[in-house]
């Protein structure tokens, strides 16, 4: 049995998925709303925000595990392939909730611009992926449109890794004071570990398409 003949039973289990992509993806506007002030009272209120929205996501998780449990006749390839993205879009939120509580625990002295790039970049995978997640509805109908999405957040993953390293490289070089440079350097590594785990999150959905589309 191919995917698209048992659409039926995905109808629960999709829009559990693009709700998910949803909450990753205001995170991740509110994780970079914080990198535009300097205000740890205004970092605590946005904090709260996001582990609300992990709060939800964990929700979510448990919601999809429940429904994906009742849909017996899906085939095993397919309830892994959903499970795994799911899963990658919980942890992918998570990242985010940590990413924004290190902001409160580290209070660095100043925000440098190649850290607001870092959280842009975040932005801009998270929202490629809410834009993908309701194309699974028709994998077949919308696999070069999936792909797309896919190799956008492929691509920007690149941008970020580029962009950590020429940062440390930049702190190393600027930054006179150790502590403060530990702060900037620990939170670059949050935020390309965040673009990594949402890159993870498109490598899955790649799995999805690949089994579907060469049956």
């Amino acid at each position: 049995m191919i995917y698209w003949r048992i659409a039926r039973h995905l109808r629960t289990l999709i829009p559990i998925l693009e709700r998910q992509a949803e909450f990753l993806s205001i995170a991740a506007s509110h994780l970079s709303r914080m990198q535009t002030v300097h205000d740890p009272a205004a970092w605590k209120t946005v904090y709260k925000e996001i582990r609300n929205l992990e709060h939800q996501g964990d929700a979510l998780l448990t919601e999809f595990r429940e429904e994906i449990g009742k849909r017996v006749f899906l085939p095993i390839g397919l309830r892994m392939d959903l499970t795994t993205i799911a899963m990658a879009l919980d942890d992918s939120l998570d990242v985010l909730k940590d990413a924004s509580n290190a902001m409160l625990i580290y209070n660095p002295a100043k925000i440098d611009p190649q850290l607001q790039d870092l959280a842009r970049i975040i932005v801009d995978e998270a929202n490629a992926l809410r834009s993908l997640f309701p194309l699974l509805a028709d994998v077949r109908k919308n696999a070069s449109a999936i792909t797309l999405h896919a190799d956008r957040v492929k691509e920007l993953e690149h941008d970020a890794d580029e962009a950590y390293e020429d940062y440390v490289g930049y702190i190393f070089e600027k930054e006179p004071d150790l502590r403060e440079l530990t702060k900037y350097k620990n939170l670059a590594e949050l935020y390309e570990k965040a673009t990594d785990t949402q890159k993870h999150v498109a490598d899955c959905v790649r799995i999805l398409l690949l089994r579907d589309t060469s049956r």
